[in-house]
């Protein structure tokens, strides 16, 4: 009987074998003509990029695709088949208009490079495209002077060189970012945001026209007038529908002294009243930022170096060894000839602070010094090789209504330290911020900057080692998921487009749509991993 059941049974086992050995044999066959087609596509392009009649020139050459492959935050590398170092603004338009010629069967992309300073791998490329920024020196910087004076820039220029340049004119652009050494079209791609957005708005506010070159390879002028619906697109965009070739930056006349101010709180909440007190009042502070200290020994001791105490003795009794403190950094503006005035409004508007008496310090630097103060840093880790380390770095915008919940939880007892680099916490005023652009921020009329801007030391398993900041940054994450406080990352970073629409909210659709008619391909900015391109086969 059971000699019977294998006999009925076997004819449906053998032809299944068959049918199992006929699959494998179309799918290997399948998959080797598909391997032949992608080497052979892969092979060409190389030489049909070589093949554009460009000012500038291509590298394929291994420490070229290697130098771009890192960036500042040091923890993703992404190497890319090519890199264009371009002249004009038509090399890089004819090489995006190359490849959007090549359709949906092409896997190349294409990412803007500044100065290298994205997080986490947002300017790279894998196996793409990566535009050097500043490489594209043409045309000129232009100053011009007048009754509403701007500057018109290269999307590849540095705010140092640009600060250096309208300096000579006795200008200056009017918002910042805390480190100069960011290209135009890096800050403006993110939103560019320090000390002075307060009263001016972040960098996007302060802009009065672009150039782009869009996914299709198109090069578009914009502004609110003109084309303002790619104008505002691009601004905070991410990179996603156009790279800046060329910006006009509004400049206000420009200041040669700076009063440069610290004070301590043991409080929070009569450190966030002041500062939200300045941040409103009139001819007070060009600049209003804050930081926050944890567990540091010698505190005041250290900044002696760069500042002088306004009462020595009392501040070489103070004593920051365990204590949760938080300083607040102010900045006055100035020309020589208004010393006096400006000393009696900067000590009138003291007066009206709760810090701790014993612990305010004050310097007068020069505008430049001030402005390029991190630059001064750079120099030093440089020299001790700390500086092209990881950086895993934080961003929060979060609501005014929620900065208490959230520093009662974080602050002491999340970050126990801040040995591993500075946090930042200061107000901004939304209304300084144009909705129309693409950046996402909370929706409340003051929110605040706070920015965790660790730097971990490589092969460290310890606190200051980047598997600790790592997990501290997700804890802080997780809290503020949990707690439902409407926190918007700033230099944002997801890798799913769910958390991408998360984090867009109500002006996800918008920006889908944006993205539609001015990217249709996705070729434009991979590594920010928002939209992926989808590759055909014909």
């Amino acid at each position: 009987m059971s000699w019977c059941r294998k006999m009925r049974y076997q004819p449906f086992s053998l032809l299944t074998e068959y049918n199992i050995l006929f699959i494998r044999c179309l799918m290997v066959l399948f998959l080797s003509c598909l391997t032949i087609r992608l080497n052979f596509c892969s092979s060409s392009i190389p030489s049909s990029l070589k093949a554009l009649p460009l000012m500038g020139h291509f590298s394929f050459e291994e420490a070229d695709l290697k130098h771009v492959a890192r960036d500042f935050g040091n923890r993703y590398q992404s190497h890319p088949m090519a890199v264009l170092h371009p002249k004009s603004v038509s090399d890089i338009a004819d090489t995006i208009k190359h490849i959007w010629n090549l359709g949906p069967g092409s896997h190349l992309t294409v990412a803007a490079r500044g100065h290298g300073h994205s997080l986490q791998g947002q300017a790279q490329s894998h196996g793409g495209v990566v535009i050097n920024m500043e490489s594209l020196t043409v045309p000129e910087m232009q100053v011009y002077a007048g009754e509403s004076p701007y500057v018109d820039v290269s999307g590849g220029e540095l705010w140092i060189n640009i600060l250096h340049e309208t300096l000579r004119y006795g200008l200056t652009p009017r918002s910042w970012t805390d480190y100069l050494h960011l290209t135009v079209g890096g800050t403006l791609s993110n939103a560019g945001v320090s000390g002075q957005a307060f009263r001016h708005g972040p960098q996007i506010s302060n802009v009065q026209k672009l150039e782009i070159v869009t996914g299709t390879g198109e090069v578009v002028n914009c502004s609110e007038e003109q084309n303002g619906d790619l104008f505002h697109s691009v601004l905070g965009g991410l990179g996603q529908f156009g790279i800046i070739t060329r910006a006009r930056i509004f400049l206000e006349p420009a200041p040669t002294m700076v009063k440069w101010i610290r004070v301590l709180y043991a409080d929070f909440t009569a450190f966030t009243r002041d500062q939200e007190k300045l941040i409103f009042a009139e001819k007070a502070f060009d600049y209003v930022e804050g930081f926050v200290i944890i567990n540091r020994t010698g505190l005041l001791n250290n900044w002696r170096s760069s500042f002088n105490p306004q009462d020595p003795v009392q501040a070489s009794k103070f004593k920051s060894d365990g204590r949760t403190l938080f300083c607040l950094e102010l900045a006055k503006y100035y020309n020589l000839e208004e010393t006096l005035v400006v000393n009696q409004e900067v000590e009138k508007h003291l007066s009206h602070l709760n810090h701790i008496p014993s612990t305010l310090f004050q310097t007068e630097v020069t505008y430049v010094d001030f402005l390029d103060r991190v630059h001064i840093s750079e120099v030093k880790l440089r020299s001790k090789g700390l500086w092209d380390v990881p950086h895993p770095w934080l961003n929060l915008f979060i609501p005014k209504t929620k900065i208490h919940h959230f520093a009662e939880v974080v602050f002491g007892n999340i970050v126990t330290e801040t040995s591993n680099g500075p946090v930042l916490i200061y107000p901004v005023n939304k209304s300084k911020w144009d909705n129309r652009t693409s950046v996402v921020i909370p929706d409340e009329d003051i929110f605040y900057l706070v920015a965790f801007l660790a730097s971990a030391v490589p092969s460290s398993n310890g606190s200051d080692g980047l598997e600790h900041i790592l997990s501290q940054n997700k804890k802080i994450l997780e809290y503020c998921e949990r707690a439902h406080l409407g926190v918007k990352q700033y230099l944002p970073h997801y890798t799913t487009q769910e958390a991408w629409r998360v984090h867009f909210g109500s002006q996800w659709q918008i920006f889908q749509q944006r993205k539609s008619v001015y990217d249709p391909l996705a070729i434009l900015a991979p590594g920010q991993q928002i939209f992926q391109k989808s590759i055909a086969f014909s």
